[in-house]
């Protein structure tokens, strides 16, 4: 019977820890755990996902819900890995979320993705173009017959890169192309292994400073024009976007860059909980000017810009916030399908 009596009483004291370790203070309600995908962690997506993971996590006990951050191969992995239940949430590629979305590119062969959801749009990712003096580069048509990287494989960055050269009537023929990752660029132009590099990004960047901080002089090239104003009217995830000279001042640049680009968004999965979306769309919103602290990439941010570049409809616990916010009248009304 005494044994009996200490077996009961384990078990209890077992059922007791773990029902304290898995609910929040032993209030009855689980914890929902969720991972945030982002990118690689030198880049912007990491520090991004990191952000709002704390975000959420300081209100652990008012939403009962940790976020967890994982480093990934970029905007096509996060896609995939959200829909295939891997990810909740994942850093994208404007273009990607409208390739994915509408079953292009990548996705040609699954077909359109329609349970892709977009929650906000956060930092502009300019199309930057990089090159020597010595090469004589001053703008895109000079890239004919010139060593330029477009980027690696699969990247967000070489398709933007094959757009650029394509908007004025350049083809990959044109040039002596390489395909090497964005890390090794720098390093290839200051060693005048090539004469120019294409780097879609958000700006400060590092691998910008490193390339123009070298011993070979380098100038941020222009990329405008009506040749870009046909492209972006041509494809709804591109924007005009604005390079500050101010932050590189090695660079030979007198003035501004006008560019292109894309914009990184977060999104998730149609099959997200409603309340999940809700609360990381509510903490960022509501913590913006902090949010905007966390990079140098957010200083432009405005909470009407969050709602733009986005393709893939909104999640509904996303469209929650911004009609508590005041915020519909920013958001394109094909993104709603409640």
């Amino acid at each position: 019977m005494k044994k009996q009596c200490i077996l009961i009483f384990s078990l209890c004291a077992t059922f007791t820890l773990s029902s304290l370790f898995c609910n929040k203070g032993g209030s009855g309600k689980k914890i929902t755990f969720l991972t945030i995908g982002t990118g690689a962690v030198t880049g912007v997506y990491y520090p991004t996902g990191g952000a709002i993971s704390r975000m959420i996590n300081n209100k652990a006990g008012q939403y009962n819900i940790k976020a967890t951050v994982e480093s990934t191969a970029g905007s096509v992995y996060n896609v995939n890995a959200v829909l295939a239940g891997d990810l909740d949430f994942g850093v994208v590629q404007s273009d990607r979320q409208y390739q994915a979305y509408n079953g292009l590119a990548e996705w040609e062969k699954t077909g359109p993705r329609r349970e892709l959801r977009s929650i906000f749009s956060i930092h502009p990712e300019a199309v930057t173009l990089i090159a020597s003096e010595k090469s004589g580069i001053t703008s895109v048509n000079d890239l004919r017959g010139k060593r330029v990287n477009l980027g690696n494989p699969g990247s967000g960055p070489l398709q933007n890169s094959r757009d650029a050269i394509a908007a004025f009537g350049l083809t990959e023929k044109d040039i002596i192309a390489e395909y090497v990752k964005a890390v090794e660029a720098p390093g290839l132009l200051q060693d005048e292994r090539i004469d120019a590099f294409f780097y879609t990004v958000g700006h400060p960047s590092s691998n910008i400073k490193e390339a123009t901080s070298g011993r070979v002089n380098v100038s941020i090239i222009q990329i405008n024009g009506p040749c870009i104003d046909s492209l972006i009217n041509k494809h709804p995830y591109y924007a005009y976007a604005t390079i500050p000279i101010a932050l590189y001042p090695s660079a030979k640049n007198s003035e501004d860059i006008q560019s292109f680009g894309v914009k990184a968004t977060f999104v998730t999965s149609s099959k997200t909980a409603y309340n999940s979306v809700y609360a990381i769309t509510r903490e960022v919103f509501e913590n913006f000017e902090e949010f905007k602290k966390l990079h140098p990439s957010y200083s432009v941010l405005t909470k009407e810009n969050m709602l733009q570049g986005l393709t893939a409809p909104l999640h509904p616990g996303a469209i929650k916030y911004y009609k508590e916010a005041g915020l519909m009248e920013y958001i394109d009304k094909r993104l709603i399908q409640e």
